[in-house]
């Protein structure tokens, strides 16, 4: 299956979530690119959706394949490929700190004063353009859990086969539409992979906000 992009994938994987409608999840998408596939589902499921900042620690010369993911108050290391790179610690530890910083930014850039979403106890879906190798999924599962969250679901339009084994042990409930033996990379499953801009995820939230505060707070008639 090819994605013609990412709001056609959102679509999609929103069809497949329809079961958790009655949950009344929060859906939370994972900047940049998986923020359009989450505007969609979340549409679809009348949830409110927001922003989880995830940041991946890219490999030595190799920085979209991760070797972990950081996220508010979470590092994820993923061991075995850091093994079998032979990543060395100072490296590991400098790119920590560097995408920490990125992600702050990113808050400051993306919430500004917004605060959290208060997921305690609540169903959270969280929603990503596709799956390489699970580290950004798993640190977000993380953070979700470790604000309370009762529920966790993992969803994306494709994900590599050994990721969703990952996830699966991690989530309550992982929704993939496609796990091809051959992953190769996320791009090669979508038509169009244009990057996802700032302005673009600034705009599908505040859209967003607007519709579910129109949903929870009609306009009074006369």
């Amino acid at each position: 299956m090819f994605f013609a992009n990412r709001c056609d994938a959102g679509r999609r994987l929103a069809a497949q979530l329809h079961p958790f409608e009655t949950h009344r999840p929060i859906v939370l998408g994972l900047p940049r690119g998986g923020i359009p596939v989450a505007y969609e589902v979340a549409h679809a499921l009348g949830a409110p959706l927001d922003l989880l900042m995830v940041r991946k620690l890219g490999a030595p010369g190799q920085p979209e394949l991760a070797i972990g993911a950081v996220a508010p108050g979470i590092v994820v290391l993923d061991d075995e490929t850091i093994a079998l790179l032979r990543v060395p610690e100072d490296y590991v530890a400098r790119v920590r700190v560097q995408e920490t910083h990125a992600l702050e930014d990113g808050l400051r850039r993306f919430r500004g004063t917004r605060p959290f979403p208060d997921v305690a106890g609540r169903t959270v879906i969280l929603v990503d353009d596709g799956i390489a190798t699970g580290a950004t999924a798993l640190a977000a599962v993380d953070a979700v859990r470790a604000h309370g969250a009762a529920r966790v679901v993992v969803a994306a339009p494709v994900a590599a086969p050994d990721a969703v084994t990952r996830l699966r042990a991690a989530a309550d409930d992982v929704v993939v539409l496609e796990t091809p033996p051959a992953f190769q990379a996320v791009g090669y499953w979508y038509s169009d992979f244009t990057a996802t801009t700032d302005d673009e995820v600034r705009q599908m939230l505040r859209r967003a906000h607007r519709e579910e505060d129109a949903h929870y707070h009609p306009p009074a008639t006369s």
